[in-house]
Formats: C-alpha cells, structure tokens, sequence
C-alpha cells in the first residue's frame, strides 16, 4: 500500500473507527479518526502504532516500522492477520 495522507484523512468518516478486540481481549486495534491505529498487545500498550486506510470494507494497514498487513470488514467483524476482532461498545453506543 502506498500511503496518501489525504486518502486517510478523506477516509476518516468511514464506520469502522473505534476499539476492535479478539474475543479474549488480548489484542485491542484502536482505529482513530486520522487515519491512525493504536494496537495494545496484553499489558503492553501502544505495540504497534501507524497508519491506515479503509476502501469500502478493505482495510489497509502500514505500521511505523513499515511493516504492511491487510484485513475485511465482514458482517460488523473485522478479519486481519488471521485474528478476529469484534467491535467494543463503550456505554454511548
């Protein structure tokens, strides 16, 4: 993927921003309306922070280390990297 700071901010109004988590909570992918990603690992916060771009239910991901992943929206779940993650309703939601 080749990182274009004004599709991610055009993309920010898309559904998907917020806390996604694995089933055990392990893994929280926190999706933030720039068109940046925090992803806590167990204790760990902030394991790995970059970028990201969402088309349509496609998501496209480049950490700060340049690492490149990939993942779909499907039926409300978010399939990437082989994990699961569901969306966490906070309150307000």
């Amino acid at each position: 993927m080749k990182h274009n700071p004004s599709v991610s901010r055009q993309e920010n109004s898309h559904p998907y921003v917020g806390m996604w988590v694995t089933k055990d909570g392990y893994i929280r992918h926190e999706l933030l309306p720039n068109g940046r990603y925090d992803e806590a690992r167990g204790q760990r916060q902030s394991a790995y922070q970059g970028s990201y771009v969402v088309a349509g239910d496609h998501i496209e991901y480049v950490d700060d280390t340049g690492f490149t992943a990939d993942g779909d929206f499907i039926n409300g779940i978010l399939y990437h990297a082989g994990m699961v993650l569901y969306r966490e309703l906070n309150d307000n939601q």
